[in-house]
Protein backbone atom coordinates (compact mmCIF):
# COMPACT_ATOMS: atom_id res chain seq x y z
CA UNK A 1 0.00 0.00 0.00
CA UNK A 2 1.31 3.44 -0.95
CA UNK A 3 0.92 6.38 1.36
CA UNK A 4 -0.12 9.66 -0.28
CA UNK A 5 0.39 12.90 1.53
CA UNK A 6 -2.84 14.98 1.68
CA UNK A 7 -2.52 18.54 0.43
CA UNK A 8 -5.69 20.48 1.36
CA UNK A 9 -4.76 23.37 -0.96
CA UNK A 10 -4.61 21.13 -4.02
CA UNK A 11 -8.36 21.39 -4.65
CA UNK A 12 -8.28 25.16 -4.24
CA UNK A 13 -5.41 25.42 -6.72
CA UNK A 14 -7.33 23.29 -9.21
CA UNK A 15 -10.41 25.48 -8.79
CA UNK A 16 -8.33 28.64 -9.29
CA UNK A 17 -6.88 27.21 -12.52
CA UNK A 18 -10.40 26.46 -13.75
CA UNK A 19 -11.54 30.01 -13.00
CA UNK A 20 -8.51 31.42 -14.79
CA UNK A 21 -9.30 29.29 -17.83
CA UNK A 22 -12.92 30.44 -17.71
CA UNK A 23 -11.91 34.09 -17.90
CA UNK A 24 -9.09 33.60 -20.36
CA UNK A 25 -9.94 35.47 -23.58
CA UNK A 26 -8.64 32.62 -25.75
CA UNK A 27 -10.95 30.17 -23.99
CA UNK A 28 -14.13 32.32 -24.08
CA UNK A 29 -14.70 34.64 -27.05
CA UNK A 30 -15.21 38.24 -25.89
CA UNK A 31 -18.54 38.56 -27.68
CA UNK A 32 -20.02 35.55 -25.89
CA UNK A 33 -18.45 36.58 -22.58
CA UNK A 34 -20.25 39.95 -22.58
CA UNK A 35 -23.63 38.39 -23.33
CA UNK A 36 -23.41 35.94 -20.45
CA UNK A 37 -23.41 38.59 -17.72
CA UNK A 38 -26.15 41.09 -16.96
CA UNK A 39 -24.76 44.60 -16.65
CA UNK A 40 -26.36 46.96 -14.15
CA UNK A 41 -25.37 50.53 -13.33
CA UNK A 42 -23.13 51.03 -10.31
CA UNK A 43 -24.90 52.86 -7.48
CA UNK A 44 -23.97 54.97 -4.48
CA UNK A 45 -26.53 55.71 -1.77
CA UNK A 46 -26.15 58.33 0.96
CA UNK A 47 -28.75 58.96 3.65
CA UNK A 48 -29.10 62.25 5.52
CA UNK A 49 -31.69 63.29 8.07
CA UNK A 50 -33.89 64.93 5.39
CA UNK A 51 -33.29 62.92 2.23
CA UNK A 52 -31.69 59.99 0.47
CA UNK A 53 -29.20 60.82 -2.26
CA UNK A 54 -28.77 58.19 -4.96
CA UNK A 55 -26.08 58.36 -7.61
CA UNK A 56 -26.03 55.95 -10.58
CA UNK A 57 -23.29 55.55 -13.16
CA UNK A 58 -24.89 55.19 -16.61
CA UNK A 59 -22.35 56.28 -19.25
CA UNK A 60 -23.02 56.29 -22.96
CA UNK A 61 -26.77 56.66 -22.76
CA UNK A 62 -28.96 59.68 -23.43
CA UNK A 63 -31.48 60.93 -20.88
CA UNK A 64 -34.37 60.19 -23.27
CA UNK A 65 -33.39 56.49 -23.27
CA UNK A 66 -33.65 56.19 -19.46
CA UNK A 67 -36.78 55.21 -17.56
CA UNK A 68 -36.72 56.14 -13.87
CA UNK A 69 -39.59 55.11 -11.60
CA UNK A 70 -39.78 55.94 -7.90
CA UNK A 71 -42.08 54.44 -5.29
CA UNK A 72 -42.07 55.19 -1.56
CA UNK A 73 -39.74 52.24 -0.95
CA UNK A 74 -37.63 51.73 -4.09
CA UNK A 75 -36.12 53.24 -7.22
CA UNK A 76 -36.18 51.45 -10.57
CA UNK A 77 -33.89 52.53 -13.41
CA UNK A 78 -34.01 50.87 -16.81
CA UNK A 79 -32.78 51.71 -20.26
CA UNK A 80 -31.43 50.44 -23.53
CA UNK A 81 -27.89 51.07 -24.78
CA UNK A 82 -28.08 50.87 -28.54
CA UNK A 83 -25.29 49.32 -30.58
CA UNK A 84 -23.21 51.43 -32.91
CA UNK A 85 -22.64 49.50 -36.11
CA UNK A 86 -19.22 49.73 -37.72
CA UNK A 87 -18.12 47.94 -40.84
CA UNK A 88 -14.53 47.21 -41.72
CA UNK A 89 -13.17 45.42 -44.75
CA UNK A 90 -10.13 43.88 -43.08
CA UNK A 91 -9.07 43.10 -39.57
CA UNK A 92 -10.76 42.08 -36.37
CA UNK A 93 -12.65 44.36 -34.02
CA UNK A 94 -12.84 43.44 -30.35
CA UNK A 95 -15.26 45.26 -28.09
CA UNK A 96 -15.80 45.18 -24.34
CA UNK A 97 -18.77 47.55 -24.57
CA UNK A 98 -22.12 46.20 -23.50
CA UNK A 99 -25.19 46.92 -25.59
CA UNK A 100 -28.74 46.04 -24.76
CA UNK A 101 -31.37 46.49 -22.09
CA UNK A 102 -30.65 46.85 -18.40
CA UNK A 103 -32.68 47.34 -15.24
CA UNK A 104 -31.79 47.94 -11.62
CA UNK A 105 -34.18 48.16 -8.67
CA UNK A 106 -32.72 49.69 -5.51
CA UNK A 107 -34.64 49.30 -2.24
CA UNK A 108 -34.57 52.42 -0.07
CA UNK A 109 -33.74 52.39 3.67
CA UNK A 110 -36.57 54.83 4.50
CA UNK A 111 -39.92 55.91 3.05
CA UNK A 112 -39.72 58.89 0.75
CA UNK A 113 -42.03 61.46 -0.82
CA UNK A 114 -41.95 60.12 -4.36
CA UNK A 115 -43.83 63.18 -5.67
CA UNK A 116 -40.96 65.55 -4.72
CA UNK A 117 -37.98 63.73 -6.23
CA UNK A 118 -35.43 65.83 -8.10
CA UNK A 119 -33.10 64.41 -10.75
CA UNK A 120 -30.02 65.58 -12.61
CA UNK A 121 -28.31 63.67 -15.42
CA UNK A 122 -24.92 64.94 -16.53
CA UNK A 123 -21.81 63.26 -17.96
CA UNK A 124 -23.27 59.76 -17.53
CA UNK A 125 -24.09 60.24 -13.83
CA UNK A 126 -27.71 60.25 -12.65
CA UNK A 127 -28.21 62.05 -9.31
CA UNK A 128 -31.53 61.61 -7.53
CA UNK A 129 -32.53 63.50 -4.39
CA UNK A 130 -35.29 61.61 -2.62
CA UNK A 131 -36.82 63.63 0.26
CA UNK A 132 -37.97 61.60 3.25
CA UNK A 133 -41.56 61.66 4.47
CA UNK A 134 -42.25 63.75 7.56
CA UNK A 135 -42.91 60.60 9.58
CA UNK A 136 -39.42 59.28 8.69
CA UNK A 137 -37.72 62.61 9.51
CA UNK A 138 -39.20 62.72 13.01
CA UNK A 139 -38.97 59.00 13.69
CA UNK A 140 -37.57 58.24 17.13
CA UNK A 141 -37.04 54.68 18.22
CA UNK A 142 -36.94 53.85 21.92
CA UNK A 143 -34.44 51.19 22.90
CA UNK A 144 -35.38 49.17 25.96
CA UNK A 145 -32.53 47.97 28.11
CA UNK A 146 -33.27 44.74 29.87
CA UNK A 147 -31.99 45.06 33.46
CA UNK A 148 -32.00 41.30 34.07
CA UNK A 149 -29.44 40.69 31.31
CA UNK A 150 -26.72 42.64 33.15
Amino acid sequence: MTLVRLNPWQEFNAMQRQFNRLFDEAFVPAKEFNRSFIRVPAAELQETSDAIHLKLEIPGIEAKDLDVKVTENAVSVSGDRKSETKTEDKGVTKSEFYYGKFQRVIPLPARIQNTNVTAEYKDGILNLTLPKTEAEKNKVVKVNLDQSAA
